[in-house]
């Protein structure tokens, strides 16, 4: 069973969803590509990445990639703040639910 925390949407057939999940004794969290068909549940793809250990890596490398947004011009720091603050007040209303 897998616990939903947040969703993304990608276009309007697909989600990339954020999820805490536990396989064979081992816990991790899972980013996964969601496919919407008409009239069924979103089913899985085999796109995705599941991290077991590495949070702390891996929250490192998310820190030095958005660094090198930044530095390019992709990304000011205030938006990128903006969004944060947005995504934690539109997470709060909606809580997270949990998948099949």
């Amino acid at each position: 069973m897998a616990t939903l925390i947040c969703g993304l949407p990608r276009n309007s057939r697909e989600t990339y969803h954020f999820s805490l999940s536990e396989f064979k004794g081992s816990r991790f969290v899972d980013l996964r590509l969601y496919v919407h068909e008409d009239g069924k549940d979103p089913a899985p793809t085999r796109k995705g990445l599941s991290i077991p250990h590495l949070w702390g890596q891996f929250r490192q490398a998310l820190a030095e990639v958005e660094e090198g947004l930044i530095q390019a011009g992709w990304l000011d720091r205030e938006d990128l703040t903006d969004e944060v603050a947005r995504w934690r007040a539109t997470t709060k209303q909606e809580g997270a639910a949990e998948m099949p």
